[in-house]
């Protein structure tokens, strides 16, 4: 059901997160990524101290979680970014909790992430009740800081330590 993301999956994963380029403001990115791009990324995640995971039902992609260098700068190399992007009908079915929680676990387990952030635009409710319930704290809040569809929008961040 979870499993470590392989390149084969960029298809699939590039299809689920196109729709929230072209239709949300939930990723501030504007430009469709193609399969490739997503390769690339996987590829790139992969290969380094971070995990990528995909949620797949009956031979169906339907999620994916991964966690990502947070800064450059050596010192921060214990702290994680993490997101999780789902199929649009499958919100509200706890795949996302079951995405991180596996997320946290590989961490743990396997890296030496202390830390894992997570940013929001804000509004958005169901996003920041996902990431309370597992424990994250809501740490930052920026004022209008990306403009995606004539609209200014906000981003907020929330932080876990891991140990």
């Amino acid at each position: 059901m979870i499993r470590t993301a392989v390149i084969n999956d960029a298809q699939a994963i590039a299809q689920i997160y196109n729709y929230y380029i072209k239709d949300t403001v939930i990723t501030f990115e504007e430009q469709m990524v193609t399969a490739d791009e997503m390769a690339q990324r996987i590829q790139t995640i992969t290969q380094s101290n971070h995990i990528w995971l995909v949620l797949e039902i009956e031979g169906e992609l339907l999620g994916y979680a991964y966690s990502t260098k947070w800064r450059d700068r050596s010192a921060y190399r214990f702290a994680s970014e993490i997101t999780v992007y789902l199929t649009p009908h499958c919100h509200g079915k706890g795949y996302g909790t079951a995405l991180y929680t596996e997320l946290f676990k590989q961490l743990q387990l396997n890296t030496e992430i202390n830390t894992v952030i997570a940013g929001i635009t804000l509004p958005n409710q169901a996003s920041v009740a996902l990431h309370e319930k597992l424990g994250l704290k809501k740490v930052a809040h920026f004022e209008q800081v990306g403009l995606k569809f004539g609209q200014w929008l906000d981003v907020g961040y929330w932080q876990m330590a891991l140990s």
